[in-house]
Order: structure tokens, then C-alpha cells, then sequence
């Protein structure tokens, strides 16, 4: 069974910037694609960042530029930086782990972003 902690999330004022971190537990990490993803009420879940094993990403245009995906092996964990956060960025962040093609989930983790 897969476990997550994550932590991070809170209210900021557009331009601002946070840090998502997860820590994951009872399955291997160094060897997994890891991710984030985001939800909005009434919406599909959609990616935001994908980071492999060897460290390559991938990251939604929307994000491009200004969020960062980074994983720490020795700590089994994964970090989102966002930078000039807008608005529609709002949504709750759920961590991601993808092991034998199965994707494995965080609880969430509410970013909320002012005007």
C-alpha cells in the first residue's frame, strides 16, 4: 500500500508563490514516474507536471515557466515550486506516484490564489 503526505498548500495572493512537498511511503519511489496533478469543482483532474526516474518533466503549457517539478530519491519525495501564481491555479493538488502503469494518489492539498 502506497502512502502520502502532502503538505504546502494555502491561500496566496496572485504573483506569489508556494511549495508543494510529498513525501511517499510502502512502495519504491527512485524507480517511478511521480507527478502532480489538479482538480476544480465540476472539472476533470488534469496534469500538471510529470517527473521521471532519470529526472525528465513534463509540464502543462499552462504551467510552463513558472511551476517546478523536483524529486529528492534519498527522501522519497516530490516538490511542486509555483512562481507568479494566478488565479485559475486554484484547485486542490493531489500527488501522484505511476507503478506498473497504475497511478497511486495523494489526499490533496488546497491552493488557493487571490486577486
Amino acid at each position: 500500500q502506497v502512502q502520502f503526505v502532502e503538505s504546502g498548500g494555502g491561500l496566496v495572493q496572485a504573483g506569489g508563490s508556494l511549495r508543494l512537498s510529498c513525501v511517499v511511503s510502502g512502495r519504491p519511489f527512485r524507480d517511478n514516474v511521480a507527478g502532480w496533478y489538479r482538480q476544480v469543482p465540476g472539472k476533470q483532474r488534469e496534469l500538471v507536471a510529470l517527473i521521471y526516474s532519470g529526472g525528465s518533466t513534463n509540464y502543462a503549457d499552462s504551467v510552463k515557466g513558472r511551476f517546478t517539478i523536483s524529486r529528492d530519491n534519498a527522501k522519497n519525495t516530490m516538490y511542486l515550486q509555483m512562481n507568479s501564481l494566478k488565479p485559475e491555479d486554484t484547485a486542490v493538488y493531489y500527488c501522484t506516484l505511476r507503478i506498473w502503469g497504475l497511478d497511486y494518489w495523494g489526499q490533496g492539498t488546497q491552493v488557493t490564489v487571490s486577486s
